[in-house]
């Protein structure tokens, strides 16, 4: 049963990880290179860093989960 929650906790954490890599990526591909490359204006730019910082809120939601499933195991 122990191992069922590590796996688990160790998928979870992987996951974060890819969540915040990948939006960390996006986010810079999108405002440095996309975005001026293609001439899109500021708003677009500030769209880009709202969706970044939704990617970030749903990291750290993840992370409090995770938080949570590490303490109950422990306990």
């Amino acid at each position: 049963m122990s191992n069922d929650k590590d796996t688990a906790i160790a998928a979870k954490g992987r996951h974060i990880a890819l969540v915040i890599a990948g939006t960390m990526v996006a986010w810079l591909v999108l405002s440095l290179f996309i975005g001026p490359m293609l001439g899109l204006p500021g708003r677009y730019a500030l769209l880009f860093d709202l969706l970044a910082l939704a990617g970030l809120i749903y990291a750290l939601v993840n992370i409090f989960q995770l938080w949570r499933m590490r303490q109950d195991s422990q306990g």
